[in-house]
C-alpha cells in the first residue's frame, strides 16, 4: 500500500492563472530531495493581457529549481545574466546556492495560441555542503535527456538515474525524475534502488494495486514496496524520488538545513544584496509579510509558484 496519497490543490498565482500544488504538504514534507511541485496547466486560453501571468524578479536560496514544459514557451532570465526560452521537452536546472534571483515571462502569445501552457516546477533541495555553492544555471535540449519507449510506455529522463537511463543533468544528491506516457493498458515498475518514491498523475488514470488514482493525485511508496501499476486509459506520470537529505526549513522562496540562514536570506533581498536579473530589473516581488497565528507561532508566506 502507498504511504500517502497528496491530493492537489488549486492555487491562484494571477488573476488568470492557477497551478496544481502538490509539495508543500504538511503531512509530507519531501519526497526524496524533491520538496516543491507545482502543475500549471493545461492552459489553452490565454488571457487579453499575457503579461498578467508573469511570475516577477525574486530571491532563492539553498536549492535548484527544476522547469520542465509539457507545452507552451517561458522565458527565464536571472541574476547571472542568463536569458533563456523553455520549449516542450527542456529542463531549465538552475541552482540557487547561496543566492540568486529571476523571473519567469509568458512573452510568445503567438506560440501559446497554437500550444496549450502545460508546466511542472520542482524544487530540489541542496546538500548541506552545496547549499552556499556559487550560483549556475543550465538549459538541457530534449536530446540530451534520454528516451526510452517499450510496450505501449515512452519515457524520458529528465534528472537522475533510473531504469538503465542516466544522462548529464547536473544532480547534487541521488535521485530520479521521469517523465512518462502510459498507453491504455500499458504497465510499468517503480524505479528500484531509492528510499522514497513517488507517481504524480498529470493526466489520465491509474490502477495501482486493485485502486484507482486520478489526475492531480501523488502517490508516494517506500523503498521496499513494488505495486502493480496499470494505465486504465492514456496517461501522463511524473516519477520522481530519491534519498532524504534530513531536515529543511522552508520560508517563501528560502530553503537551508538552517533557521538562521532563512533570516539572513530574508534581510539579504530587502537590503538589495541579492541582485536583479540585469535585463529584468524595473520591477521584483518585494519581501512578504510574516504572519502570525494566535499562540504566537510565526507563519511564513506561500512560496511564488513557478518559481
Amino acid at each position: 500500500m502507498p504511504e500517502i496519497i497528496i491530493d492537489a490543490r488549486m492555487e491562484a498565482i494571477s488573476d488568470s492563472l492557477e497551478v496544481r500544488r502538490i509539495l508543500l504538504y504538511r503531512r509530507r514534507r519531501m519526497v526524496g530531495p524533491f520538496i516543491f511541485l507545482d502543475h500549471a496547466g493545461p492552459i489553452s486560453s490565454m488571457p487579453t493581457n499575457i503579461a498578467s501571468m508573469d511570475v516577477l524578479p525574486h530571491p532563492h536560496i539553498g536549492l535548484s529549481t527544476v522547469t520542465y514544459l509539457l507545452g507552451g514557451q517561458v522565458t527565464h532570465r536571472d541574476s547571472l545574466g542568463v536569458e533563456q526560452a523553455i520549449r516542450p521537452g527542456e529542463v531549465n536546472w538552475m541552482t540557487a546556492g547561496k543566492g540568486i534571483s529571476h523571473s519567469e515571462r509568458f512573452e510568445d502569445p503567438e506560440l501559446l495560441a497554437k500550444s496549450s501552457l502545460e508546466m511542472i516546477q520542482t524544487w530540489v533541495a541542496l546538500p548541506e555542503k552545496d547549499e552556499e555553492s556559487t550560483p549556475t544555471f543550465k538549459n538541457y535540449q530534449p536530446e540530451q535527456l534520454g528516451t526510452h519507449t517499450d510496450k505501449g510506455v515512452w519515457m524520458r529522463l529528465v534528472a537522475g538515474e533510473a531504469y538503465g537511463l542516466k544522462n548529464n543533468v547536473k544532480t547534487h544528491s541521488p535521485l530520479f525524475y521521469l517523465h512518462v506516457n502510459l498507453d491504455a493498458g500499458a504497465k510499468i515498475a517503480l524505479p528500484i534502488g531509492y528510499s522514497e518514491r513517488s507517481i504524480y498523475i498529470a493526466n489520465g488514470k491509474l490502477q495501482i494495486d486493485s485502486f484507482n488514482y486520478y489526475m492531480g493525485q501523488m502517490i508516494i511508496f517506500s523503498k521496499n514496496e513494488d505495486p502493480s501499476i496499470v494505465a486504465i486509459e492514456n496517461t501522463t506520470l511524473l516519477l520522481l524520488g530519491g534519498e532524504p537529505l534530513g531536515e529543511r526549513f522552508i520560508w517563501w522562496n528560502f530553503v537551508s538545513s538552517r533557521k538562521e540562514r532563512i533570516e539572513q536570506a530574508k534581510a539579504d533581498w530587502q537590503a538589495g544584496r541579492i541582485i536583479l536579473p540585469p535585463n529584468d530589473n524595473k520591477e521584483f516581488i518585494p519581501l512578504p509579510e510574516t504572519r502570525i497565528k494566535s499562540g504566537g507561532k510565526e507563519v511564513g508566506p506561500a512560496p511564488n509558484p513557478l518559481s
